[in-house]
């Protein structure tokens, strides 16, 4: 009798599968399994479909795994790092500078560095130029860093380059390509698809080799609330990295600016700098306080605001009247819900607690004063 919603019997590779108990390895992972990763893998050049290589959840609790090293502490991770700044506002000087850091063993901004060989494609640049930007940060260095100005471009040998430079170099630590745009090969793809396959390709060699590789690249003239949007091309390239770093000035024509820093396996961080004789230098780390307070939308500050101001400890109401009471810039209702929720924490924090309540059949915002403890935590 075949199973209900099923039309006819079931494939007959899906019968035997069915027929097999399912063996696991030590590493939890299928055995005994045709096409198995492991062991005698197949490549997708055989014609052979490939089996899932999986990790069962008890394995994974079980067991610890190689978790990402740094290059230079908590600032840059081994793996593809996505570095953006407008022209000439001396990504290159900082670039120069990280490797020579990292090249020597010596701290960067008081982090500590794995020190090593460092590959740096200046492929805008000529030696000449690398030379006298040497001679303007350092009196002295060590063969630990290797320049290269000329180099094949991602899909027409750059990648087998590295490959060489890193077999012959096992200590290397780290590549900064610079910038991204001249090691790209025209394609037919769509932006997204070609910005994913380029940085992909420069991930996959940083994975294998486990370095660091630092992509210089651009950001848009077009401003943006979120600085991370002006990095010029799509999404692609901030999905594919494993952290992002954007450098923008302050002001026009001034020497102090901001490195905002996100990615998967570091927390968000925010720098001021100031360049100065030739490199960039530390000027303080933003608290993570005042990042978390950044983050949050204008208009739930404004909420915030208007009920500790207010007369009354409690405000009901819908999310239309509330918008009504205060200046939120423009917001809609329904988004100005969604950000009640979402920073419903942050509210608390400050002293206003936040909640839904049914009133005669109708969903409303809930707002009530809450008192302060004497450690600064809402009671």
């Amino acid at each position: 009798m075949a199973h209900r919603g099923r039309a006819g019997p079931l494939p007959v590779r899906h019968q035997r599968s069915l027929g097999r108990r399912v063996q696991r390895d030590e590493r939890g992972v299928r055995a005994g399994h045709p096409g198995e990763l492991a062991g005698g893998s197949k490549g997708q050049g055989d014609g052979v479909m490939e089996d899932f290589e999986t990790r069962t959840a008890q394995w994974l609790l079980e067991n610890p795994l190689e978790q990402p090293g740094w290059v230079v502490e908590d600032l840059i991770p081994c793996g593809l790092t996505l570095f953006a700044g407008d022209p000439k506002i001396g990504k290159s000087w900082l670039g120069l500078d990280l490797a020579l850091h990292v090249a020597s063993g010596e701290p960067f901004w008081g982090f500590a560095t794995a020190k090593g060989t460092v590959l740096y494609l200046c492929l805008e640049d000529t030696f000449g130029r690398v030379q006298r930007r040497l001679q303007r940060l350092v009196d002295e260095a060590n063969d630990n860093l290797c320049s290269v100005v000329s180099a094949r471009r991602i899909g027409t040998g750059l990648i087998e380059q590295l490959d060489s430079f890193a077999g012959s170099h096992p200590d290397l630590r780290m590549v900064i390509v610079d910038t991204f745009q001249t090691v790209r090969t025209p394609s037919n793809q769509t932006i997204y698809s070609a910005d994913y396959e380029d940085m992909g390709a420069l991930k996959a060699f940083a994975d294998e080799w486990k370095i660091a590789m630092l992509v210089v690249h651009h950001t848009r003239k077009m401003g943006d609330g979120d600085i991370f949007n002006t990095i010029s091309g799509s999404n692609g390239l901030m999905g594919c990295a494993d952290e992002t770093m954007v450098l923008k000035l302050k002001a026009r024509g001034s020497s102090g600016a901001t490195l905002s820093i996100t990615g998967r396996d570091v927390k968000d961080q925010e720098f001021s700098v100031r360049f100065a004789n030739c490199r960039w230098e530390l000027v303080e780390k933003v608290s993570d306080e005042e990042l978390e307070e950044r983050a949050v939308p204008e208009a739930v500050h404004a909420v915030v605001n208007f009920m500790l101001d207010g007369i009354a400890d409690v405000w009901e109401g819908t999310a239309t009247e509330l918008l009504s009471l205060i200046d939120c810039g423009g917001v809609r209702a329904n988004v100005l819900s969604k950000y009640l929720n979402e920073h419903s924490a942050y509210m608390r924090s400050k002293g206003v607690a936040f909640s839904k309540k049914m009133v005669r059949g109708m969903k409303v915002n809930h707002l009530e004063r809450v008192s302060m403890g004497v450690d600064g935590v809402a009671d």
